[in-house]
C-alpha cells in the first residue's frame, strides 16, 4: 500500500476515520536516523495491506508533531480505533515495529 503524506488537513480522514491500524512515522529531511529507518517503514507499507502507513515531516507539520508531543525523531506511533496503542523513538528493527502493530 502506498505511504500517505500526513498533514493536519488530511489527519482526520486518514487516521481518525481509518478502519485499519495506522503506523505514523514522524521524520525530517536533516535527520540521519530518520533516513536509516525510512526503508524499513517503506518495506512494511509494501508488505502489509491490513495497515495504513503515514509519514509526517515534522518541519512542515509542526502543529501535528506538537499534538503528538514529538520531542525526538524518528518517532513511530501506532493508532488503532482513534487511540495511541504504541510509540517508539529512534531507529527500530523491523521485528519491533511489527510487534508494535500487534499491540
Amino acid at each position: 500500500m502506498a505511504i500517505i503524506k500526513l498533514t493536519k488537513e488530511n489527519f482526520d480522514e486518514e487516521v481518525l476515520n481509518s478502519d485499519k491500524p495506522v503506523l505514523i512515522d514522524f521524520w525530517a529531511n536533516w535527520c540521519g536516523p530518520c533516513r536509516m529507518l525510512s526503508p524499513t517503514v517503506d518495506e512494511i507499507a509494501e508488505e502489509r495491506e491490513d495497515i495504513k502507513v503515514c509519514k509526517v515531516n515534522v518541519d512542515n507539520e509542526m502543529e501535528l508533531a506538537s499534538a503528538f508531543g514529538v520531542s525526538s525523531i524518528p518517532m513511530l506511533t501506532v493508532i488503532k480505533d482513534k487511540k495511541i496503542v504504541a510509540q517508539s523513538v529512534g531507529v527500530q528493527p523491523k521485528a519491533k515495529i511489527l510487534a508494535m502493530l500487534e499491540e
